[in-house]
């Protein structure tokens, strides 16, 4: 059984905001400061920061939550985030990351 995530992410406190969901979240943060797919919406407004995150046992309930999420007024998802992260640091900062290796290469 696999967890799954619904996060956000940030370029910069208030700035531009990224909802996605994943059943890795350290590969699919790794990807987004890495900038995996330059064409990306997190590549272009470079949003390489985690500043929130929720847990699922169940991805279908993951997804719910995500379109939840994204149908949110901007101010709600700032709130959310500022309940959890007032800071808005970085929750990825002291993960041990390996920047050398993508779970894309053989």
């Amino acid at each position: 059984m696999s967890q799954w995530y619904v996060y956000i992410m940030t370029n910069k406190p208030n700035g531009v905001i990224y909802i996605g969901i994943t059943d890795n979240i350290e590969e699919r943060v790794k990807e987004h400061k890495l900038k995996i797919r330059p064409t990306s919406f997190t590549a272009k407004y470079n949003c390489n920061k985690l500043v929130y995150f929720e847990d699922f046992d169940d991805g279908k309930l993951a997804n719910i939550r995500e379109r939840q999420f994204k149908k949110w007024k901007r101010d709600w998802k700032i709130e959310l985030i500022k309940e959890m992260n007032p800071s808005w640091m970085d929750l990825s900062m002291n993960w041990n990351l390996d920047y050398n290796k993508n779970r894309n290469e053989k």
